[in-house]
């Protein structure tokens, strides 16, 4: 659970870090390719790179050693670490609202904390790497054809089907069962996180740039912890600690639901460039 936490600090961070990063290097203008080789010269945005490379081996860490359903809450979580940063540093300001959703994300991760039993030892039916698989390009065919869905709905079905992409990767860690060059390259489920990492990016990015970052996140945060954790609990054999059910099933309620009443900070709010980039 320490390094599920980790890793959620380690997002939240990043998320600021890059977000100051990229808003002082587009003052210069021009296209893409140039906005980002001007913001990977930032400390700030290297650091946020830095960070979340350091997050994704810490969720390694927690998918092998805890069930999924308290990782997926806990990187949910990063949305709270996000605000509590951006409150500090960005001067952001936080609603009453918005700080008892901070309250009420720590809660329910306490909550999973008491009551997470140890990962599952099942391996599922053999089919289910496939699955994942299967997803994956699903989540990357919808990111390819995000600029031609519906308006209406674009932002919730782009974030939903990053959720399924980073859901994927969860599950995918578990379903790897060698280490061996030999044994990865011919296992499914290395295709499928790499896959749905990449599809899941691309369906973010894409509904960030399309829509509504409240709706996104929201739905990206549905699909990343709801989908997984079923699948941990049903073909990993995850389960809670004896009698404490009921708890961990709460706990991941109150964080989830904390967690998309943050939603507007799954990217960083907008800030002033100039006076920011003289406090970090």
């Amino acid at each position: 659970m320490v390094c599920a936490l980790g890793a959620a600090v380690c997002f939240g961070v990043a998320t600021v870090l890059q977000a100051v990063a990229a808003r002082a290097a587009a003052g210069g203008g021009g296209e893409e390719a140039a906005l980002l080789l001007r913001a990977l010269r930032h400390w700030r945005y290297l650091a946020g790179l830095g960070l979340d490379g350091l997050g994704f081996v810490l969720q390694v860490a927690a998918l092998r050693s805890i069930p999924i359903y308290a990782v997926a809450a806990a990187l949910a979580s990063s949305l709270a670490v996000t605000a509590v940063v951006a409150a500090r540093l960005l001067r952001v300001r936080l609603s009453r609202t918005e700080w008892t959703a901070v309250g009420v994300v720590c809660a329910g991760l306490a909550m999973l904390g008491a009551a997470s039993g140890t990962e599952g030892e099942e391996t599922g039916p053999a089919v289910l790497p496939w699955v994942m698989v299967a997803v994956a390009v699903g989540v990357l065919v919808l990111g390819l054809l995000g600029g031609r869905l519906p308006e209406r709905g674009r932002g919730l079905a782009l974030g939903l089907g990053a959720g399924f992409g980073f859901g994927v990767v969860e599950v995918a860690v578990r379903l790897v069962d060698s280490s061996a060059p030999g044994g990865l390259v011919a296992d499914p489920a290395v295709y499928a996180l790499v896959m749905g990492g990449g599809a899941a990016f691309l369906s973010l990015t894409s509904a960030l740039q399309r829509g509504s970052v409240t709706t996104a996140t929201a739905g990206m945060v549905i699909g990343e912890t709801i989908g997984p954790a079923v699948v941990g609990v049903v073909w990993l054999g995850d389960r809670t600690r004896e009698g404490q059910a009921w708890l961990a099933v709460l706990g991941f309620a109150v964080a989830v639901a904390g967690a998309l009443a943050l939603a507007r900070f799954g990217e960083a709010p907008e800030v002033e460039v100039e006076v920011e980039a003289g406090r970090l």
